[in-house]
């Protein structure tokens, strides 16, 4: 049997993400052996793949634009052809500028295809080569911005919101079948591209997110919030009356 919390194999999509990478280096350190690194060739993936190498790694990247949705099943499918994958981390995805896009609608539709649309494809992708196969698990990076709309992100919220629900919904689909998807919550991350937003006492980093993924495999979780308080937290905004919630500092 596969041990779905120590993964012989990873996949990351959106291979020079913060948090993927936080994560890979974690399961490096236990038993992590192969690592593949999906992204745009730039020096950034290279450097990224160098750095895991440098941990024992066999890291392989491989060219990967989560808008070219026609090139995934062809990108992605090589990989499993390679080996069994033991975990996919969807990892990739945009901020946007709140500001801007409301004005630029070619903007905004570029957040909402990358974040919703492009995961939809890349997610069905390896969920089907993970069913093929027979096993592994599935990890998709949403937001707590998914869990209600807020004047000061509701364009990249609504776009979290859509694979929040997608995951979910893919996960039931799932349900038996050797494969598990487990849906990961952060708040507000500290990293490069969340540089100059202000943070508050719920943000989280990219070594705190991938603490929170290890331990939600570790119990077979279908759901992660990070940190834990944001569960109760959104759960009490959800409920508030718009006129109230539209009085808060968000």
């Amino acid at each position: 049997m596969k041990d779905a919390f120590g993964p012989q194999s990873l996949l990351i999509l959106g291979g020079t993400s913060e948090i993927g990478l936080a994560t890979a280096r974690r399961l490096i350190a236990r038993r992590t052996r192969t690592v593949w690194l999906a992204g745009r060739p730039s020096p950034a993936l290279a450097a990224a793949a160098d750095s895991l190498r440098a941990l024992g790694a066999d890291v392989r990247t491989v060219p990967f634009d989560a808008l070219d949705t026609e090139s995934h099943e062809e990108r992605l499918g090589k990989i499993f052809t390679e080996g069994p994958v033991d975990m996919v981390l969807l990892a990739f995805g945009i901020l946007g500028d709140q500001a801007h896009d409301e004005s630029d609608p070619v903007a905004a539709v570029r957040v909402a295809q990358t974040n919703y649309t492009g995961a939809v494809s890349a997610g069905l992708v390896c969920a089907g080569a993970l069913q093929a196969q027979g096993h592994g698990s599935l990890v998709v990076l949403s937001s707590v911005a998914g869990e209600r709309a807020r004047r000061a992100d509701f364009i990249y919220g609504s776009s979290k919101a859509g694979l929040d629900t997608f995951a979910q919904g893919l996960g039931d689909a799932l349900y038996g079948t050797g494969v598990r998807v487990m849906v990961v919550r952060p708040g507000s991350v500290r990293s490069r591209a969340a540089a100059g937003r202000a943070g508050t006492r719920l943000t989280t980093t990219p070594e705190a997110v991938a603490t929170a993924i290890e331990l939600g495999m570790r119990r077979r979780s279908e759901t992660v919030w990070v940190p834990g308080a944001l569960r109760m937290v959104t759960a009490a905004v959800r409920h508030l009356p718009r006129p109230l919630f539209r009085l808060l500092p968000v």
